[in-house]
């Protein structure tokens, strides 16, 4: 299978890529793919990476693995293609987003693109699910590759911004350098989490540009219209 991963990725990533549990992995998703109905499309897999270059990065957000119905994703984490209806966690981010940043509207778009445009990188641990079955690619070796891109970044870059959503974020986190980076966790903003009083209120829109902004770095335009 084409790694559709752009040349800055691929070649910050070259040696995880050519290790044999990747092209082992690429095998077998190459074959569910040919097999079972899976999302997101193939050339949109690694899509998260292709907004912008390692060096340009300033905010990682890990979810768990991509929408499974038919359409909705599109390879960004809690992200879900124009037209598609707004799934219930994204819908609970932007309300928080709302509270947090003081803004009159939520937008009406569940595409998160314009916040991997400005160097959001919108990590799920898996990249790819089947059709209707949630975490059925959670067996491959997807955790092994995010383990070690979120590594990578906190090795090689400072002053990122992660953003851990849930326990299974938290701990895919637990490596993270915290003394170069900041790392911000609470509860997952799906309805259940959400409801409990794990989520909302944790200001983490505000605080992420506060950070980014006492570094020199410019802040994330997090509302950015439809």
């Amino acid at each position: 299978m084409k790694i559709n991963l752009n040349a800055d990725w691929q070649n910050i990533l070259s040696e995880e890529i050519q290790k044999p549990y990747f092209e082992e992995l690429l095998e077998i998703v190459d074959r569910e793919y040919n097999e079972q109905i899976c999302h997101p499309p193939k050339d949109l897999i690694f899509s998260a990476f292709n907004y912008c270059s390692l060096n340009d990065l300033k905010v990682v957000i890990i979810g768990q693995d991509p929408y499974h119905g038919r359409g909705e994703a599109n390879g960004l984490s809690f992200s879900v293609n124009d037209g598609v209806r707004i799934p219930p966690s994204l819908r609970n981010i932007y309300r928080e987003l709302n509270d947090d940043i003081g803004t009159i509207f939520l937008p009406t778009s569940g595409n998160l693109e314009k916040w991997a445009k400005q160097g959001v990188l919108l990590l799920n641990a898996s990249l790819t699910v089947r059709e209707d079955t949630p975490n059925s690619h959670k067996h491959l070796k997807w955790n092994l590759f995010t383990d070690a891109v979120i590594q990578k970044i906190s090795n090689d870059r400072e002053n990122i911004v992660f953003l851990l959503w849930g326990a299974f974020a938290q701990k895919k986190g637990l490596k993270i350098d915290r003394s170069k980076h900041l790392v911000l966790e609470s509860g997952h903003p799906s309805p259940m989490s959400a409801n409990q009083g794990k989520w909302f209120g944790n200001k983490h829109f505000s605080k992420t540009n506060d950070y980014l902004k006492s570094k020199g770095i410019a802040p994330i335009e997090w509302i950015t219209g439809e």
